[in-house]
């Protein structure tokens, strides 16, 4: 069953899940880090991961609320794995940039 607006509202505020968007963003940040540059839109990517290494907090407060609106998080809410969230994370990262 997904998140009331509510439910919603109050994850994307949530610090403790916050924290743990940003070990998520700070991951996929060294995986682009460690990516050839042949990969599409390495560059765009590679700027994305300096700024998400350089400023974490930021990012992952960017990140967030469109994490949540995830259909994963969605589903499972603050109890979403470890391993579920970065798969939301990286698909939302895709996403936007």
């Amino acid at each position: 069953m997904a998140l009331t607006y509510e439910e919603s509202a109050a994850l994307m505020q949530d610090s403790v899940f916050r924290g743990r968007v940003k070990v998520s963003c700070l991951k996929f940040a060294g995986s682009i880090l460690d990516e050839s540059p042949s990969v599409p839109a390495h560059n765009t990517r590679y700027r994305w991961a300096q700024q998400c290494e350089q400023q974490p907090d930021l990012v992952a407060g960017q990140i967030q609320p469109p994490t949540v609106m995830d259909p994963a998080v969605q589903a499972d809410g603050a109890a979403i794995s470890d391993g579920a969230l970065q798969g939301s994370v990286e698909t939302v990262i895709n996403k936007l940039i």
